[in-house]
């Protein structure tokens, strides 16, 4: 495997993005593909599984905290020459993210009513909720393996592998979802709880791809003895980084608990459309999304390489091709929202509350997407603590405040213009704070590697 650090800037992010663009896009589908099959059980399967949105979301982002803590940590190695440094930190990762995982399993399981409940489920929904999320749970320290695995594999460059794993999750789960949520070919109708257990045997299946590629491709699974010494230091060192990234992660999916609570008040429909919107804007972000999955390996690697002037020249061009293309796919969203809202509901509230959300909000994916790059690319230079603070910007001081002065005055249309004053706002913050803090933490280096090694020594290794 070749370090990021060598060829051009700009090839070695398509090379590492153009594979992802199949992974991201069957990612996405994945979440449209039960989305879909749970709205043909009607408008009360559609809300339950939109109540799950931010807890799901919740889980999922702090485990991706700890995964892109671990990759940066391995890139950096990876970068630095250091492969038994890697294949340690990520041997002793999956130690860390699976008992992680067996607690929160604990935890979930027991506080499934109460904060359901708390979000404005009740009734036939919370009965439904229920339903989804025991399943789920049981299936979370697989979820946790492959995502932390899967976030690895990309640490190492290999974006190629990493899609195809993500393809091979989305055919499995479009496979098992209408076999047992109706009841095909001999299988009991399971309904809703028939969309968890496709998500659970579907991402089982991605684990075991992910072990083999780890293993078998790249050596980075060890089966030697371990001391407790050891295993310790190399937590340390991910908790170090993987803390901060999940604090800031975890904002997102808390603030959208708190939208959903704010758009619960005016209607399950309301929350039906919103929860498949947001679904259907992932779509959105999937180009630039592929991306952003390269930054955080790129960055790293490049950093353990001390190639501080390619970490420059990519924050900038990736942060000018989420600008035009925000504009490109809001044009889109202006045209297609309602045909869009329609394949996925019959009912007119919810579609037209759909309509009203993606031509207000699509405005701002543009500037959402710079104010992602900005935290990759500080988590990328080991700074994880100022893109929590960066992403604490827009959820404390923006994203909920606005949502509720929003809602008071202007009703569910003013949730959704903090939305889009949130997006702006923040994607300008990361522009200027990432500019801000490379300027001053990041000591200009000549061009070549061997020069830029010989000067930087203030740096881990």
């Amino acid at each position: 495997m070749t370090p990021l650090v060598k060829k051009s800037v700009l090839k070695t992010l398509l090379h590492m993005a153009v594979p992802m663009l199949a992974g991201t896009f069957a990612l996405n589908a994945y979440n449209l593909t039960d989305t879909w099959f749970v709205s043909r059980l009607g408008t009360d399967a559609l809300a339950a599984m939109s109540f799950t949105f931010p807890v799901v979301m919740l889980l999922g982002f702090i485990m991706r905290g700890l995964g892109t803590g671990a990759m940066s940590i391995v890139a950096h190695a990876l970068g630095g020459g250091r492969h038994k440094t890697a294949a340690r930190i990520t041997t002793h990762a999956l130690f860390l993210s699976a008992g992680i995982a067996a607690v929160l399993t604990v935890i979930g399981m027991a506080a499934i009513t109460p904060v359901f409940s708390r979000l404005g489920a009740s009734g036939t929904i919370l009965i439904m909720t229920r339903q989804y999320m025991q399943i789920w749970y049981i299936g979370l320290v697989i979820r946790v393996v492959q995502m932390m695995f899967g976030d690895i594999i990309i640490g190492t460059g290999n974006t190629k592998a990493a899609s195809l794993l993500m393809v091979m999750g989305t055919v499995l789960n479009f496979i098992l979802d209408p076999i047992m949520i109706f009841g095909l070919f001999g299988f009991p109708r399971m309904g809703i709880q028939g969309a968890a257990l496709a998500t659970v045997l579907s991402e089982t299946g991605v684990m075991a791809g992910a072990v083999y590629v780890l293993h078998s491709r790249h050596g980075l699974i060890s089966f030697l003895p371990h001391s407790r010494r050891q295993i310790f230091a190399s937590w340390r060192r991910v908790l170090r980084l993987g803390i901060p990234t999940t604090l800031s992660a975890i904002l997102t999916p808390l603030s959208a608990a708190v939208v959903i609570k704010i758009v619960a008040g005016f209607g399950p429909a309301a929350v039906a459309a919103c929860g498949v919107a947001g679904r259907i804007e992932m779509f959105a972000f999937m180009v630039p999304m592929t991306v952003g999955m390269s930054l955080v390996p790129f960055v790293a690697q490049n950093y353990g390489a001390k190639r501080f002037d390619r970490i420059r020249t990519a924050r900038k061009g990736a942060m000018t091709f989420a600008l035009l293309f925000g504009v490109a796919i809001a044009g889109v969203f202006i045209l297609i929202a309602r045909p869009l809202g329609g394949l996925f509901s019959k009912d007119p509230a919810v579609v037209n509350v759909l309509v009203r959300y993606l031509h207000i909000t699509c405005f701002g994916y543009g500037f959402l997407e710079v104010h992602r790059y900005a935290g990759f690319c500080l988590t990328g230079i080991h700074k994880p603590a100022a893109s929590a603070v960066l992403n604490t910007i827009r959820v404390i001081i923006l994203l909920i405040p606005l949502s509720l002065f929003g809602a008071k005055i202007f009703g569910l249309s003013g949730v959704f213009w903090g939305r889009l004053i949130t997006d702006i706002g923040s994607g300008i913050t990361g522009i200027f704070w990432t500019g801000r803090i490379l300027k001053e933490y990041l000591i200009p280096l000549p061009a070549t590697p061997e020069a830029a090694s010989a000067q930087n020594t203030r740096f881990e290794n």
